[in-house]
């Protein structure tokens, strides 16, 4: 009994990372006032980077790198479309996961013959998550990003960027420059949960997201924008699906069964969203 619970326990901290990274990579851009819709698209190409990186180096950790870069380069398009152009943030984010998707497919049949997937690589050599450095990076993220957000100048000002734009540029904020830093630092995270999430696979496959980037802004919602709220919400996420892929009934449908998970997220979502209060300037592009 208790080896299975430690078994089950460790396939929740898994499947959650993705989820935690990413929700709390949009806690920083929205509360910034810069809506993410692009976090699955972020996560394709870190995914994507991580395993490039690898295949063609050998090394983890450049393949790290590389979905870093990759994250970064895209967060910089979707700062620059909707906070220098101030273009509609949520079409770039779903342009932005559209563009994921196509390049990532277009590269893929010239490096490795296929659309669909690429070679197997190696992934991170630990025993178990408990040692997996990017997990363990995720464990001193959501502590810290509390203390950054609640007890630091930075996270006072990208606060109130969010809240009010124009008060903050009054007191002297450069809200553009924080919006950027919020966006970038969203880029990173996301693009260290594709790459999480490539490294346990030990491949990138097209559509292997599955919708992870939709049910981490789930997440940042569930936990009202908030570093450890968001990080609860992962946790919770991830037990469901961990259940669902223990579940076996033979009364119960497989397909009923495989959108377990999404329903709940959705049924927690309808009960959670009226009580959420996000921050008042998000999604509304800053004039000077």
């Amino acid at each position: 009994m208790l080896e299975c619970t430690i078994t089950f326990s460790l396939q929740v901290l898994r499947i959650a990372m993705p989820y935690l990274l990413a929700a709390l990579g949009a806690t920083y851009s929205e509360r910034s006032g810069v809506i993410n819709l692009a976090l699955e698209g972020l996560m394709i190409f870190g995914a994507f980077g991580a395993v490039i990186g690898q295949y063609f180096t050998g090394s983890a950790w450049l393949g790290l790198m590389l979905a870093i870069l990759l994250g970064l380069s895209v967060a910089s398009l979707h700062g620059f479309v909707t906070i220098t152009i101030k273009a509609n943030q949520i079409v770039s984010g779903i342009a932005l996961n559209i563009l994921a998707v196509g390049i990532t497919k277009f590269f893929l049949k010239p490096l490795f013959g296929s659309s669909s997937n690429s070679e197997r690589i190696a992934g991170m050599d630990v025993p178990n998550i408990l040692l997996n450095p990017i997990f363990l990076l995720a464990v001193v993220l959501v502590p810290l990003s509390h203390f950054i957000f609640y007890h630091t100048p930075f996270g006072l000002r990208l606060r109130a960027v969010g809240e009010s734009a124009q008060t903050a540029d009054s007191l002297g904020i450069n809200v553009h420059a924080m919006r950027y830093t919020g966006v970038m630092i969203s880029g990173v995270l996301a693009a260290l949960a594709g790459a999480f999430l490539a490294f346990e696979q030990h491949s990138f496959t097209d559509g292997m997201t599955a919708g992870r980037g939709y049910i981490a802004l789930a997440a940042m919602i569930i936990g009202r924008w908030t570093p450890i709220g968001a990080a609860a919400a992962s946790l919770f996420f991830a037990f469901t699906e961990a259940a669902q892929l223990n579940l076996q009934s033979e009364t119960i449908p497989t397909q009923v069964v495989q959108a377990l998970p999404y329903l709940i997220t959705l049924a927690v979502l309808v009960g959670f969203i009226g009580k959420s209060t996000p921050p008042s300037d998000i999604g509304k592009p800053y004039q000077k």
